[in-house]
């Protein structure tokens, strides 16, 4: 026997002679069925075709299976086309370009080259066999619906025996810009929410071809932080979504707050269409283009110049997006699942910097002006430190907070799914920043994912890392993040609320920053009025 660019085996009877290609491939499923993978689970089949994957710390990952046409040329603006079969053998063996963005060096992946080819998920699954049926993870990543990758595996999870996805989908304008000649070519009307379409279609390829890679399609889990949150909660409201999933864990998220009709209406909730129509053509404008075809023929890099941040946001567009989210969890229409929600103590921290009593003046002046007296109250501020910090809790309460708050008190009242609500106040090392008073925004996420920020975890932090992972790996298996030796999170409850309040350890309290959810709820509902 000898190997030399082929591979020969002679007997009496007959040579078999075998590529090099080919032996590598024999090889690779030899050595996955010695550590315990299946050779089936490695190289399966999905809808499109035959795929292949890799061996990664003793699992098969597949890391960029495309599961849409590319969004280029006609379909840049346009809802995703399901991925055509393929010939041969997919190789999904290197990660997907990343979609269109600025490079912002404090999002994974970002070693990636951009492009509109960017529709791609990564499945990474345990199972030895196909048949296993294991509970299955949905990542959707944040980035302010304007960066972020897809790219990396969870190997905590994977090596707990549950099946871990990720999904790319469009950012920015590619995403989210809403045109008027977009919109006659639809067949349902609308434009915008591409990238809410692509995270839809992504769950549907998981759910129609995850039991190939032993995964459980019946036991799906959707997951996000940031706009991956919010996603989640759109996601958890959109008729399209019915059969796709049962779990939900929102991180600092949630599309709650009252349809934004304007400029000065509460940033970072959904538009609506005739606004999200006049920034498109706003857009256009800046481009210097005619009309939507002179726009689709720029290249990306010159669409993605003029892109500009916040601009561009999920829209009511009645499809996806079918009205208020409020509304909906109000009357029970939704699709009602076991969800985990929550958000952290200071995630005002991170966006707000240098700013005094002017800015706490004109943060009143533009957003408050209906109730200035209820404002103040809620949260009081006399001098610039004072300020600072008010204005850090009202980015806290207004973008994450309250719509927290909302999303678990409604669906407990008008669900029959448990909630579970946590607050995250762990000050630490590894996400400490200048003058933060507790935790920042994603400063959970290294306590549940085991990534660091370049800070140091203290012996608590180690521990309690090491439980909110484990509540959220028997949340996605069971629906219930308890278990053996774990502090006992209680269903909420929203007659008499309270909070898994994480800080030092792990206790039960009162929903945090009451008071100033009581003046978002009225103040909230009237704006919600004046919209009608």
């Amino acid at each position: 026997m000898r190997v030399s660019g082929v591979f020969y085996f002679c007997n009496r009877v007959k040579t078999l002679f075998i590529p090099m290609k080919r032996l590598l491939t024999i090889l690779s499923a030899m050595a996955a069925t010695a550590i315990g993978i299946n050779a089936q689970v490695l190289n399966t089949t999905c809808e499109q075709g035959e795929i292949e994957g890799e061996l990664h710390n003793g699992y098969a990952l597949y890391k960029a299976i495309p599961y849409a046409e590319k969004p280029v040329g006609n379909l840049r603006w346009h809802a995703p086309v399901k991925k055509a079969a393929w010939t041969g053998v997919y190789k999904a063996e290197n990660w997907g370009d990343r979609p269109m963005q600025v490079n912002d060096p404090n999002q994974g992946g970002n070693a990636l080259t951009m492009s509109e080819d960017c529709l791609y998920l990564s499945v990474a699954t345990p199972a030895k066999d196909r048949s296993e049926r294991l509970p299955v993870f949905v990542n959707i990543h944040g980035g302010g619906f304007f960066t972020g990758s897809y790219s990396g595996t969870q190997d905590s999870f994977v090596n707990n025996g549950i099946v871990y996805c990720s999904i790319a989908y469009r950012l920015g304008a590619f995403g989210f810009m809403a045109h008027p000649e977009a919109a006659k070519e639809s067949e349902h009307g609308i434009a915008g929410n591409y990238g809410l379409m692509d995270q839809i279609m992504a769950l549907q390829w998981i759910h129609d071809n995850i039991d190939r890679f032993g995964g459980d399609p019946s036991n799906v889990t959707i997951c996000g932080e940031s706009a991956g949150g919010i996603s989640v909660s759109v996601l958890c409201a959109s008729p399209l979504c019915k059969g796709l999933f049962n779990r939900a864990i929102c991180e600092s998220g949630g599309n709650f707050l009252p349809i934004r009709t304007g400029a000065t209406t509460v940033c970072g909730s959904a538009q609506d269409q005739k606004y999200a129509m006049s920034l498109g053509l706003e857009f256009q404008k800046s481009l210097g283009c005619k009309n939507l075809k002179q726009m689709r023929r720029l290249t990306a890099q010159e669409v993605q110049a003029k892109t500009e941040y916040n601009k561009y946001w999920p829209t009511v567009d009645g499809y996806v997006i079918t009205g208020d989210t409020y509304e909906s969890y109000l009357t029970g229409d939704y699709n009602d699942v076991d969800l985990i929600v929550g958000y952290n103590s200071d995630e005002g921290s991170l966006f707000i910097h240098g700013a005094g009593l002017d800015a706490y003046n004109k943060m009143i002046e533009n957003n408050f002006s209906d109730d200035p007296e209820g404002f103040k109250k809620a949260y009081p501020a006399t001098t610039d430190k004072e300020a600072l910090h008010a204005l850090r809790d009202v980015f806290r309460d207004v973008a994450f907070g309250w719509p927290s708050w909302a999303w678990a008190t409604l669906q407990t009242r008008t669900g029959k799914r448990p909630v579970y609500f946590y607050y995250f106040d762990q000050l630490s090392e590894n996400t400490i920043m200048r003058g933060t008073r507790g935790a920042t925004h994603v400063a959970e996420m290294p306590f549940i994912y085991g990534f660091n920020f370049g800070g140091k975890m203290s012996d608590i932090d180690s521990h309690m890392s090491q439980i909110m992972e484990r509540y959220w790996i028997n949340f996605v298996k069971t629906g219930n993040p308890n278990g053996h030796a774990l502090p006992y999170w209680t269903v909420f409850n929203s007659e008499s609320p309270s909070v898994m309040y994480m800080k030092d350890g792990f206790y039960l309290s009162p929903v945090p920053n009451l008071g100033q959810t009581d003046f978002l709820e009225s103040y909230f509902s009237k704006m919600r009025k004046a919209y009608k």
